[in-house]
C-alpha cells in the first residue's frame, strides 16, 4: 500500500535535489521573509518541482508546503502532502550541508508515508506505515534502518541554530544518562540519525518548529523502531489548522520513564 505515493515522494525528491545543488553550487542571494526566516531561490524552485510532480499524479490530494500560501482548503482533504522543500535554509545559506527535503503524505491526520532526502551526502531516507524505514544510498540500493538498543551512555543531538537554554537544563538536569553534550545537527538529519541507530535521543522544547519540519521525520522514526511525541507524550496529528508544534517534541530510540521528567 502507498507504493506509487512513495515512488513519486522520492521522484519529486531527487528532481528538487538538482535544483537545489544547482543553486548550492553558486552565489545567490538570500530574501528574509515575514516571519524573520531566510528562503532562497532554492527554496522556492525545490518548492514548484515537488508540488508539480505530486499534484499531477494526486490532483485531489491537498498541500501544506513551507514556501506556498496556506488555505484552509486542505483542511478538508483527507489526504495531505506535507512539504519542507529545503529544510535548515540557514544551514544551506552558511554552505555546510546539513540540509533536507522533507515530503510526508498524511491521510487522515496521521503520516502514511515519509520521505527525508540529504543532497549533500546523496542519501534518501523514508518509510511507509507498517512497513518499516530504510536508507537508499546514491548507488540506488536500500537497506532497512532501526533504532540503537540503548539504554544508557545514550548519544544525543540537537538544533545547530536554535538551541535554548530550557533544553541545556533538561540535558544537564539528566547528564548521567548521556555519553556527552548534544552534537549540533541541521535540518532533519537528526531524525535520520536517530532512525539509523547513530543517536538515541532529541529533544526541542521551542515552539518554532512547523508540521513539515517533523512530519516526514516522524514516520521514519517511528517505522526505525523509535518514538516521536510531544513533551507530555502525546503523539503528533497532522493537517491542523494551526500548523506550529507549540509544545515542541521529544524523540528517541526508546521510551523511559525519565524523559517525561520535563519541567
Amino acid at each position: 500500500m502507498y507504493e506509487r505515493e512513495l515512488e513519486l515522494a522520492i521522484k519529486a525528491a531527487k528532481t528538487a535535489e538538482k535544483a537545489i545543488l544547482e543553486v548550492y553550487a553558486e552565489p545567490f542571494e538570500v530574501e528574509i521573509k515575514p516571519d524573520h526566516s531566510p528562503v532562497t531561490k532554492a527554496d522556492k524552485r525545490a518548492d514548484e518541482i515537488i508540488r508539480e510532480v505530486l499534484s499531477k499524479a494526486f490532483p485531489d490530494d491537498g498541500f501544506l508546503t513551507e514556501e506556498s500560501a496556506d488555505t484552509p482548503e486542505r483542511l478538508h482533504k483527507s489526504r495531505v502532502w506535507i512539504v519542507d522543500p529545503v529544510d535548515g535554509t540557514k544551514e544551506f545559506v552558511s554552505k555546510n550541508g546539513e540540509f533536507t527535503t522533507n515530503i510526508a503524505l498524511a491521510v487522515d491526520h496521521q503520516v502514511v508515508v515519509g520521505v527525508v532526502n540529504v543532497p549533500v551526502k546523496k542519501k534518501t531516507y523514508y518509510a511507509v506505515k507498517g512497513q518499516g524505514a530504510f536508507c537508499m544510498g546514491e548507488n540506488g540500493l536500500s537497506k532497512a534502518i532501526h533504532v540503537s538498543d540503548r539504554e544508557s551512555n545514550l548519544r544525543s543531538v540537537r538544533s545547530i541554530s536554535f538551541f535554548r537554554p530550557d533544553e541545556a537544563a533538561f540535558m544537564k538536569r539528566h547528564a548521567d544518562r548521556f555519553q556527552d553534550e548534544a552534537l549540533p545537527v541541521g535540518a532533519a538529519l537528526k531524525f535520520c540519525m536517530l532512525a539509523e541507530g547513530s543517536t538515541d535521543f532529541i529533544i526541542r522544547l521551542s515552539s518554532g518548529t512547523k508540521e513539515w519540519d517533523v512530519a516526514a521525520g516522524d514516520i521514519i522514526v517511528q517505522e526505525a523502531g523509535g518514538f516521536v511525541s510531544e513533551p507530555n507524550g502525546q503523539p503528533f496529528t497532522y493537517n491542523r489548522p494551526d500548523v506550529y508544534n507549540r509544545k515542541g517534541y521529544i524523540m528517541g530510540n526508546r521510551h523511559q520513564k525519565w524523559m517525561d521528567e520535563i519541567d
